[in-house]
């Protein structure tokens, strides 16, 4: 076995302890400490407690929302940044973030629908759409779906969308009043209805990643060195762009837009295992679960009794280290 193997198996071990520390810390941290004996009581042998209904009840949907969202977030971004050849490339890059903002303002405002699981829906469905519209767009002409048109046509879209959005909410006052508490990017106030509606997508995106992950290596090398390897890179680039689309609008519809995830946490993974995209991909949906949550339990207990969404605490602990990524030359070009 190689050096680089043995330290690419390393960091993924390391990586899923950080996610169970992640998990427990989750379980357990909040406006009510609740000790890890009695979260393991809770979850193994049921009780009727204060503290095992608190864990039942909320803190379980909400981890299990956490690293859903992680998962997606990561995953999509590792996809988009090697199918559009972008280093800060996000999952967001075609308008699904925007396209799913829209979904769930039309909801609120021309359908009557007030909660977070009647907003999955419109909210997947205004990722879909947007996101074929930009590879619609950037399919046409004769060089079709290329990595630059790709990113322009999502720019394109992303602005456009969020001009509409932005029309909606500043007429519908209502609107912008539940619109917010979404568009703020959050896991908490969800139930388990909401995990059941959206695991399937992100179980479809991943089957996805993983039947052409061997393709994003060859994409890193180029079209022509890509078409030369025996890939076809037009359908490559299709499926990843329907994987990370899958992957994000899931993500979005349950915790609304969350910044800085997706666009970091492929770069912190390929510092520490190389550029293999298989690996990279592995140890992304290990790392992006552990940082939503990380971000959660600090947005419950530093600022407690108050929260502090989780999007928040994500851009103020994602920008300093991903600066500091850059200065010290840490990233591996995807």
């Amino acid at each position: 076995m190689s050096h680089a193997t043995r330290r690419r198996i390393g960091w993924t071990v390391a990586g899923t302890l950080l996610l169970f520390l992640a998990v427990l810390l989750s379980l357990a941290l909040g406006s009510r400490h609740i000790p890890p004996s009695e979260v393991f009581d809770a979850l193994l042998h049921g009780g009727n407690s204060a503290n095992a209904q608190v864990v039942r009840a909320l803190r379980v949907p909400r981890t299990v929302i956490g690293v859903l969202v992680g998962l997606a977030l990561a995953v999509a971004g590792v996809v988009m940044q090697a199918i559009t050849r972008n280093p800060i490339a996000e999952p967001g890059v075609l308008g699904v973030s925007q396209g799913a903002a829209l979904g769930v303002v039309c909801a609120i405002a021309f359908l009557g629908v007030h909660t977070p699981s009647g907003y999955v829906w419109f909210a997947f469905a205004g990722a879909g759409l947007a996101a074929v519209a930009a590879y619609v767009v950037a399919g046409r002409g004769r060089d079709g779906a290329s990595p630059v048109r790709l990113a322009l046509a999502g720019a394109a879209m992303n602005a456009f969308i969020a001009s509409v959005v932005s029309a909606i909410v500043t007429t519908d006052a209502r609107a912008l009043d539940e619109f917010r508490f979404w568009d703020v990017g959050s896991i908490g106030g969800r139930d388990g209805e909401v995990v059941t509606q959206t695991w399937p997508f992100v179980l479809v995106g991943l089957v996805l990643v993983a039947v052409m992950a061997r393709g994003l290596d060859a994409l890193a090398l180029g079209d022509d060195v890509a078409r030369g390897l025996g890939h076809r890179v037009a359908l490559v680039r299709a499926v990843g762009a329907l994987a990370a689309t899958v992957l994000t609008g899931a993500a979005v519809a349950v915790a609304g837009p969350i910044a800085f995830t997706g666009l970091a946490v492929p770069h912190i993974a390929r510092a520490l295992v190389g550029a293999d995209h298989r690996w990279v991909l592995a140890l992304s949906a290990l790392l992006g679960p552990t940082v939503i949550l990380v971000s959660d339990v600090l947005g419950r207990v530093v600022f407690a009794p108050s929260e502090v969404p989780v999007a928040v605490m994500t851009a103020l602990l994602g920008v300093p280290f991903l600066v500091a990524l850059v200065r010290r030359k840490a990233t591996v070009p995807a």
